[in-house]
This record gives C-alpha cells, structure tokens and sequence, in this order.
C-alpha cells in the first residue's frame, strides 16, 4: 500500500512526459531491428506486400538459402578473426603508448593527442587509393591480414585516448612506490598497472571489437568472396535486378545477431568505455 502511494505521488506530468519520452526514443531506435526481425522471417512477395503484412506465417528458407549461396560461416569467421586479432594488436600498441603519455608528459604530449584524434576526422575515401595500391603490391587483397592492419590502424587513436584517460587517474604515487620497493618497469605494469587498468582495458578492447565487427567500407573495398566479413556478405544482396528484402533482412540478422547479443552481455564495459573522461 505505502509503494502504491508513494508511486500515485511520484506521478506527476513532467514524470508521466519523461516516461513518454523515454518509450518513444526506445521505440524509434528498435523500430529498424524490429522490422529487420519480421522481414527476415518473410517470403519476398510479403516483405514487399502493401499494405506491410504483420500478422503472417513465419518461414525459415531465407536463412537456408543464405548458407547454401554464401557460406555464412565462411563470412563470420573472417569477422571473428579479423576484428579480434586486429583489437589485440591495437591495445599491445595502445597499451605502451598512452602509459608513457599518461606518466611521462613531454612537452609535445597534448599535440601528439591531437594529431591522433584528428586523423579520425579524415574521410575513410580520401585514404583509399593509396591503401589499395599498397595491398594490391603486397598481394593482401581479399585476405584477412589487410583488414587486421586496416582496423588495427583505424582504431589505433580510439584507444590510445580511451587509455590515456583511463591511465591518467591512476595515483602515480602507487608507480612510484613499486618503484621503491625495488620493482622493475616489467613488474610495475604487470602487478601494478594491469590491475588497476583491467576495467580501462576491457572497455577500450569491447568497443574497439564492435567498431571492427561492424566496419563496412574497408571490407567491402579490400576483400571480397575469400577474405570478406558479415559486411561483404550483406552487400552481395544487392544486384542490378533489385534488393532481395527478405534474403537481405536474413543476412543482415545473422549479421549483427552475434554482436548484438555481445554487447548485451557486455554493455557495462561499453557504457564505462564511452563516458570515460565525460566526468571527473
């Protein structure tokens, strides 16, 4: 009774807007899933029925016809393995760098920083050509170390900003003190800063994994039938005599399904590693 009346008193019409508010941003953000979801499930004549049709009977031959044309996991095992090893490979890089710019300012620290950061501003475009012809002599078209490097690169200032944040609030007197007691550079970011960073870590590793699952523009530019990810295999639905929308609703969803329920599960670290630095 008293948790009824204290809700009746809470519920006022600035609460009852917000929570308005709230179900209709919800709403217009899972609105595009949802209807992904419906279509996937479609015969063709009914994904492109007008009048949509939302009450029909669900079929599952878009997803067979997926694995029988693309070899679908073909196409997840190249995203697995490229957006991993490329996220390992940049936080071996990151890590060293954003500790000596976190503990050991120099004079041309915070341009460096900004340099990095401004490389993200360039169009991914204006880098192709010479990123083609550069795998194009190096014979890395269509495979799996292209994107490593690519997305390695890509993300390389992402986390070396994550990082620095996150190493920058941690007390320098605990390094100084290792050092005291006699530890090595070694033993000081293996006992010392390891612990105190996992969280930093982790967060940089989750969102830079996702960017790398979902980048698009690399894959579609660089691979193709051999090296390409999920986004490769999305693009091959699209053809001069039209879009297949339930096909390319299919794909689509066993596309994003597996990241999707990653960042699910993972979402704590994620949330941790977009608002670093957003409050002190």
């Amino acid at each position: 009774m008293a948790r009824q009346n204290t809700f009746i008193s809470n519920f006022t019409p600035a609460y009852a807007l917000r929570t308005l508010g709230a179900w209709g941003v919800a709403l217009l953000l899972f609105f595009p899933l949802g209807w992904l979801l419906l279509t996937a499930f479609k015969t063709e004549l009914q994904a492109i029925a007008i009048p949509p049709e939302l009450f029909f009977t669900p079929t599952l031959d878009n997803f067979h016809e997926v694995q029988e044309r693309s070899d679908y996991l073909l196409y997840a095992k190249n995203s697995v393995i490229t957006s991993v090893v490329s996220t390992l490979l940049g936080l071996m890089i990151a890590a060293p760098a954003a500790y000596s710019m976190a503990f050991i300012k120099g004079q041309y620290t915070k341009d460096i920083l900004m340099w990095m950061l401004s490389t993200k501003m360039m169009p991914a475009v204006g880098a192709l050509v010479p990123i083609y012809v550069l795998a194009q002599k190096s014979q890395l078209l269509d495979t799996q170390l292209a994107l490593i490097i690519v997305f390695t690169l890509s993300n390389l200032p992402i986390m070396v900003w994550m990082l620095y944040s996150h190493f920058k609030d941690i007390p320098h007197e605990i390094l100084e003190a290792a050092r005291m007691d006699g530890a090595t550079l070694w033993q000081e970011a293996r006992m010392v800063l390891l612990p105190l960073a996992m969280g930093g870590l982790a967060s940089t590793g989750l969102l830079c994994l996702v960017l790398s699952w979902n980048e698009a523009f690399w894959s579609l530019n660089l691979t193709a039938a051999k090296g390409g990810t999920l986004a490769t295999l999305i693009a091959s639905y699209s053809s001069p005599e039209g879009l297949f929308w339930a096909k390319l609703s299919a794909a689509s969803l066993m596309a994003i399904a597996p990241i999707v329920i990653f960042g699910w599960f993972s979402q704590k670290q994620l949330v941790q590693g977009l608002t670093f630095g957003a409050v002190k």
